[in-house]
């Protein structure tokens, strides 16, 4: 008889055993656990640690909480301003929830990335081509917008949406670059102009100052003479001040005795 309960014992409890490895499922930390109950959803979301369900009768999906980044291919399309571009994209998206991630649509991910291509050419057909190049920000929040809307539904939230890089035809790229340099030589020459009127502006007040004193014309001679010296590599021809010529006229016509006038 003792002998018997052992075996039952022992019976029950490898049998027991087995149940538990074959109803025992693990979730991990970034997963949550969806239950079906011969195919209808069954209770809450199960949490991360052990989750026990009834073998073939109970299936277990688990879903994964993590952000996921999706890179979106390059769209080809055209602007508002009539410019051909490609543009490519990356989309950072996670699950909230998991029940409406597995019921409310087959593969969420190829659902995000499908409807992310799209929002992105929707994006280049409304957009100019400045808008791309530099005002990527406002692009940006409206490509998430576009997105999210039906990503609700899905039990899916948008986390951020950027533009990666837009690529141009070689001739765009060539009037870009005529219309830089143009753009850099008028810049140039409207600088020019303007040093050459307040060169001018200065000139004038320097040569009316030099009108009112004529001994400041000989000074700026005398200096204009020792800046050339200091080269010492031509020939210097020093002209005579008038001034000393007219002094000497004046003392020629006084008498000896008396001093210029």
């Amino acid at each position: 008889m003792l002998q018997e309960l052992v075996t039952l014992a022992v019976a029950a409890g490898a049998a027991g055993a087995v149940y538990v490895a074959a109803a025992a499922r693990v979730v991990k930390q970034y997963e949550r656990g969806v239950v079906f109950r011969l195919g209808r959803l069954r209770g809450a979301v199960r949490p991360p640690g052990l989750a026990l369900i009834v073998p073939g009768v109970d299936r277990l999906r688990r879903v994964n909480m993590q952000i996921v980044t999706m890179p979106i291919p390059a769209q080809e399309g055209i602007t508002r301003d009539n410019v051909t571009v490609r543009v490519d994209a990356v989309v950072y998206f996670k699950v909230v929830d998991p029940a409406a991630a597995v019921v409310n649509v087959e593969d969420y991910r190829f659902a995000v990335s499908q409807m992310a291509q799209t929002s992105l050419r929707s994006i280049i057909g409304k957009s100019d081509l400045d808008d791309l190049l530099s005002n990527r920000e406002k692009l940006n929040q409206g490509l998430e917008l576009m997105i999210d809307s039906p990503a609700i539904g899905w039990g899916v939230q948008i986390d951020r949406v950027e533009i990666k890089d837009v690529s141009l035809p070689e001739s765009m790229k060539r009037s870009m670059a005529r219309q830089a340099e143009a753009d850099r030589e008028r810049r140039a020459r409207i600088i020019n102009a303007d040093a050459e009127l307040q060169a001018s502006k200065k000139l004038a007040e320097a040569a009316q100052q030099m009108a009112d004193t004529p001994s400041a014309l000989q000074l700026r001679l005398l200096q204009t003479v020792v800046a050339v010296a200091a080269e010492k590599n031509s020939t210097l021809v020093l002209p005579f001040p008038v001034e000393l010529l007219r002094f000497l006229e004046r003392a020629q016509q006084n008498p000896p005795g008396q001093l210029p006038g």
